[in-house]
């Protein structure tokens, strides 16, 4: 099997500690998602997003910094890792995302599922509490 490396920086419009309680709180993570979340802090601990489309474990955190996940795509050899790393930025937080070991043949469905519901979602989630505090 191939495997594919996806890298990307994200802007969303919320401190880290935000955005970080955003990716690691299971209520909050159904705010944003819309979908039931399983999510600890805990390392080793098997987390699950999107009802079940997403799952894994957790592997490293590192508070309102980083997060590093192992995330299953079936009978895979090689460990596909999704790192997370938090950086102050004047717009809110930089989000460099960094997901290794993609099957190729999911890669696009992956890519698609970053950009147009993982990070849209999250960044809808605070462009629209902004636009409301300003009202």
């Amino acid at each position: 099997m191939e495997y594919k490396n996806f890298k990307k920086y994200y802007i969303i419009p919320a401190e880290p500690e935000m955005v970080f309680k955003a990716l690691t709180t299971p209520h909050i993570i159904r705010l944003w998602s819309g979908d039931n979340a399983e999510m600890s802090t805990e390392i080793g601990s098997e987390f699950s997003l999107w009802d079940g489309s997403i799952c894994g474990v957790n592997l490293e955190f590192e508070t309102n910094k980083k997060i590093v996940q192992e995330w299953f795509f079936g009978e895979q050899e090689q460990q596909s890792i999704v790192t997370i790393k938090l950086h102050e930025n004047p717009k809110g937080t930089s989000l460099e995302l960094l997901h290794t070991n993609i099957p190729s043949d999911s890669y696009d469905d992956i890519i698609d599922g970053w950009n147009l519901e993982y990070m849209y979602s999250l960044i809808d989630f605070y462009t629209e509490n902004d636009s409301e505090e300003s009202d």
